[in-house]
């Protein structure tokens, strides 16, 4: 489906925002559409977006003096009606046909899109009209959508967009606009950011509560953010350790980008952040004037990821937080697979297996270390592949017989990994 079709689909939305429950939120000025007969407030909204053969559903059930909320993706959202109607429009463009579902205690509103066309249905008692974009009667032969019964409470933000201090580094790193409400094109980017410090949530409090239990020293948490980008995590961080767990806190962002690093400084300066400090560098070369107790990096591309988390194992960083990017190192190596070379002739196959084999490896490595280490899948496959985020705690000592059993299939593997270090093959 194209932009043409989303703006279509638009019109029929606002049509409905009339018949939204009159305690929750509306689209200004949206036109009530004829349905024929009497018109009973909204109870539940669903859609189901098709790709191929692939079909992604939610269902926003609508209360009374509550935003929809819902799970699509692998995240969950609490959007106004207009923020509702742009979530599903801008998602438009991605997939193949959409089914977007109405219900109330009496009938049943459905748009029907596809690239072709974009219709409207109504179904009382066995008796449907549908309507085209244009008003005229056109018929369909696409079956009613069936709804799902589940039903999505609403999510506790930990970045909560209404609090001063969020909205303040909402607005700086360019995900919320000057009117108070996240920018439709960055709602992902938001609920990205927000899922990531819900999954890491426990690691830091741990790390703080660590931290003040500390009779001398400094009972500052350090943070490093290797290969940062534009930061966003960082400044989020930030807030959420300072504001939220009430824990002093200095951030270290390291780039060999010097654009990115610029404009980084100048946010913090705007934000007046002076416990943030961002330092163009290569993470290989960088030689730290302090201990940190969290690293993250988040996509750093191909053997970034392996220079950072061994920049953690060098320094002793307590916890790391790593989402990998690129896997390019253990593929153009060629590795094997004995028994099961064959498979490798097929390139994609090739690719993503190393893929899976490369953060496994990077895993063993930091379990033999002696790092406690999870996976999860950080954001959902449909907005990258690439979502995958290890969770890393620095727990035990090094462990010989980890260490060989990953040098072990290396060696079957017959490929070499840059996490690796000669002197920790025996120690």
């Amino acid at each position: 489906m194209n932009r043409q079709t989303a703006d279509k689909i638009r019109f029929f939305m606002a049509g409905m925002s009339g018949r939204i429950s009159e305690a929750s939120e509306i689209t200004p000025g949206g036109e009530q559409l004829a349905t024929g007969g009497e018109s009973f407030p909204i109870t539940s909204v669903s859609a189901e977006f098709k790709s191929g053969l692939k079909k992604y559903k939610l269902t926003a059930p609508v209360r009374p003096g509550e935003k929809l909320s819902f799970n699509f993706g692998g995240s969950t959202h609490s959007l106004d009606y207009a923020g509702f109607t742009d979530f599903i429009c801008g998602a438009v463009p991605e997939y193949d046909e959409l089914t977007l579902t109405y219900i109330d205690d009496y009938k049943e509103s459905v748009i029907l899109a596809s690239g072709k066309d974009v219709a409207f249905r109504t179904s009382d008692r066995n008796v449907q009209k549908v309507t085209g974009a244009r008003g005229e009667s056109i018929a369909s032969s696409a079956r009613l959508h069936e709804l799902s019964g589940a039903s999505m409470s609403n999510r506790a933000y930990f970045v909560k967009p209404d609090n001063p201090r969020a909205t303040e580094m909402l607005k700086a790193i360019g995900i919320m606009g000057d009117n108070g409400k996240v920018k439709n094109d960055k709602i992902r980017k938001y609920n990205q950011i927000d899922h990531f410090i819900e999954l890491i949530d426990p690691m830091l409090r741990k790390l703080c509560e660590d931290k003040k239990k500390q009779e001398n020293g400094d009972r500052t948490v350090e943070i490093v953010d290797c290969a940062c980008g534009k930061s966003y995590l960082s400044f989020a961080l930030c807030y959420y350790v300072r504001f939220v767990l009430k824990t002093p806190c200095r951030f270290t962002g390291l780039d060999y980008n010097s654009i990115v690093i610029e404009d980084s400084k100048q946010i913090a300066e705007k934000l007046g952040y002076t416990n943030m400090k961002f330092i163009e560098t290569d993470i290989g070369k960088f030689k730290p004037d302090r201990k940190y107790d969290l690293l993250i990096t988040l996509h750093a591309c191909d053997i970034a990821t392996d220079l950072a988390l061994r920049f953690g194992i060098d320094h002793g960083v307590k916890a790391m937080v790593c989402v990998p990017c690129c896997h390019r190192e253990m593929n153009d190596q060629g590795y094997e697979l004995g028994a099961a070379d064959p498979v490798l002739k097929y390139g994609i196959l090739k690719a993503r297996i190393a893929d899976s084999l490369t953060d496994g490896l990077r895993a063993m490595y930091l379990e033999a270390i002696g790092y406690d280490v999870s996976m999860v899948e950080y954001i959902s496959p449909l907005d990258t592949p690439k979502n995958l985020m290890m969770r890393c705690e620095l727990r035990r000592g090094y462990s010989q017989a980890l260490m060989d059993k990953y040098n072990d299939l290396c060696d079957s593997l017959g490929v070499k990994m840059s996490i690796s270090k000669e002197s920790d093959r025996i120690r």
